[in-house]
């Protein structure tokens, strides 16, 4: 298993990346980070039309789990989870209760949010929020 969290960030000073692969490496930091902390990753990327989207989800046990992930260069603009506003924790909620129905049975879950700071030419750092919100059942 390669471990992407440990991996220097691949772009140097002064050279940032495009805003989408910023996004993209830091869900594959996560991802990486999860597994080393127990969790199996069940879903990347699940986008359900107007009901929402999930970056990852995944589960340890018998605990499910819904992760946003957001990521950033640095903190100096605040922390990346103070852009989970209202609206995108409403289209998070939808997209869990639409996989959460899928199942047909009840199961133990919760919403994550996990920060991934990719400073230009050092090593990632993660920061899990466990619950970060509720989940609401629709």
């Amino acid at each position: 298993m390669r471990l992407l969290h440990n991996w220097n960030c691949p772009w140097a000073e002064g050279q940032p990346p495009r805003g989408a692969y910023l996004g993209e490496y830091g869900e594959l930091v996560a991802e990486s980070w999860l597994r080393a902390q127990g969790y199996k990753i069940l879903r990347r990327r699940l986008r359900l039309g107007a009901g929402g989207e999930v970056d990852i989800i995944c589960r340890k046990g018998e605990l499910l789990v819904f992760a946003e992930v957001k990521s950033a260069l640095s903190s100096a603009a605040g922390r990346p989870a103070r852009r989970v506003n209202e609206h995108k924790r409403e289209l998070l909620r939808r997209a869990a209760a639409l996989w959460l129905r899928r199942l047909g049975r009840e199961v133990p879950s919760r919403m994550d949010i996990i920060e991934v700071l990719l400073p230009p030419g050092g090593k990632p750092s993660v920061n899990h929020i466990e619950g970060a919100f509720a989940l609401r059942k629709l």
